[in-house]
């Protein structure tokens, strides 16, 4: 996310508190009530958007995750890439024999 539109989001939700704060007054509620239901408006959405930010970070779903995965995985097929077929061998006779002596 760049700054421009972590900006825009905040002004989106400034403006939307403001919004729900009007709209409760036009229903009828009173200048106390609507700042309260205003109020719990906003932080039930801001828990909501808490949770599903838990909820990415602890299944590692988050941006950074997954684009080092990728990243990782680009990495160890351009080394696999260059290897030779001989250094491939190798390196799979040097793994065939450590399963056999771990087992």
């Amino acid at each position: 996310m760049r700054r421009i539109d972590a900006i825009g989001i905040g002004f989106g939700v400034f403006i939307a508190g403001g919004l729900a704060y009007i709209g409760l007054q036009l229903v009828g509620l009173d200048n106390q009530q609507a700042g309260i239901w205003s109020q719990v408006l906003l932080v039930s959405g801001l828990l909501g958007w808490l949770a599903t930010y838990v909820v990415r970070a602890v299944g590692q779903k988050m941006t950074y995750h997954q684009q080092r995965e990728e990243y990782e995985e680009a990495f160890f097929q351009k080394r696999l890439d260059e290897l030779t077929p001989e250094e491939l061998a190798k390196i799979q006779a040097e793994i065939e024999q450590e399963k056999q002596t771990q087992a």
